[in-house]
């Protein structure tokens, strides 16, 4: 990796790069009884509801009317039904429901489509834009309800909350990694590296789970959408192990930069001494999440398999390959950091040069002599 880096960096980042690419497709939701393996009661269930009454009976929708400020509620749910009736992918829907009061109804609608898929997600946002028209022409208030509605907008608070939550985790452990090496780009290197091992593994998810590539050999039966705590979940995890990874490998090298090897070697002596800990740290993580893989439930098969990849993209790719050769690029660059924040920073000293000091002057004989006459 060092004796050509900038080759070993193209192709490191290149492969991952391009196991990314599946998850700019990436569509989130909640797996119903339809990605159950064809054994199981549920899914046989699924199926044969969907056979005798279509895919989407699976997955009604509620439609609730509120007309309490409304000065003609049947004439605004009449108009509600109507409205529906007219949209794309719409099997059934029922006349309108009143209570008691004769101020509220409920519409149930069925999709054409199974609960889990993009035109029943895109339908329930038409009723909902729906929604907004007629309370401007009639007063009542159109909302949108069961359990495939609330599983979308679940989806749709998830992935919202994905960037926010991903600056926030890569933000804090940019400035702690800023303390820990003494060093601007180290930590960007290991914030960037951690990145790409998490779009390379969704990446990896999407084509197995969502597109089918290679599902017969996982016991993949039915595609369908990644599960919304997908990609949430997985950046949590593998963003603890892949910081263990770059802290186990990197603070030994710069131990051995600090104590006068020139930044090439420092770069060789570290991986030479702390590789072997990741390695056997990762293959480890790899068999625990593997054995998930197993599973004949979707989500844990698919939890599995992300947390595996991932692990293996981050330990044997990038933390083995395009941190040395980045590295070995940067030379002394990679330790610099302006004179203002060492300053400003507090002294971790990971490598240990304050013990060190205080064991030399420990051992110091004048000391010794001066400590026996006292």
């Amino acid at each position: 990796m060092t004796r050509r880096p900038a080759l070993s960096l193209l192709a490191g980042v290149g492969v991952m790069v391009l196991l990314a690419i599946p998850m700019f497709s990436m569509r989130l939701g909640t797996p119903d009884d339809g990605t159950k393996p064809t054994s199981t009661t549920q899914r046989q269930a699924y199926d044969l509801l969907a056979e005798g009454f279509g895919p989407g009976f699976n997955g009604p929708l509620m439609i609730v009317v509120d007309a309490k400020d409304s000065d003609a509620p049947k004439a605004a749910a009449d108009k509600v039904t109507d409205g529906i009736k007219g949209l794309k992918d719409v099997a059934t829907v029922t006349p309108a429901v009143f209570n008691k009061a004769g101020d509220t109804a409920t519409i149930t609608v069925i999709p054409g489509s199974k609960p889990s898929s993009v035109q029943t997600e895109d339908l329930v946002h038409a009723i909902r834009d729906q929604g907004t028209g007629i309370k401007a022409d009639t007063g009542a208030k159109v909302l949108v309800t069961g359990t495939t509605a609330m599983n979308i907008d679940f989806s749709q608070k998830l992935n919202d909350a994905l960037i926010p939550y991903l600056g926030l985790v890569v933000g804090l452990a940019f400035l702690l990694l800023i303390a820990v090496f003494r060093s601007i780009l180290v930590p960007l290197k290991a914030a960037l590296g951690f990145l790409l091992s998490v779009l390379a593994a969704l990446g990896a998810v999407v084509a197995v789970f969502q597109w089918g590539w290679l599902g017969g050999l996982l016991g993949v039966e039915q595609t369908g959408p990644i599960m919304s705590m997908m990609p949430i979940f997985m950046v949590g995890v593998v963003f603890g192990l892949a910081m263990d990874y770059e802290v186990f490998l990197v603070t030994r090298m710069r131990e051995a930069y600090v104590h006068g090897e020139t930044p090439g070697q420092a770069v060789v002596t570290g991986f030479r001494h702390s590789a072997r800990v990741v390695a056997a740290a990762a293959a480890i993580m790899i068999a625990v999440f593997g054995g998930f893989i197993t599973s004949s439930e979707s989500m844990i098969k698919m939890i599995g398999f992300g947390l595996a990849i991932a692990v293996f993209f981050d330990a044997f790719v990038v933390r083995m390959a395009i941190v040395p050769a980045v590295l070995a690029l940067l030379g002394r660059r990679a330790w610099w950091l302006p004179k203002w924040l060492d300053r400003a920073l507090p002294n971790v000293d990971v490598e240990g040069e304050g013990l060190r000091t205080r064991a030399e002057k420990d051992a110091d004989p004048d000391e010794d002599r001066e400590l026996v006459r006292v």
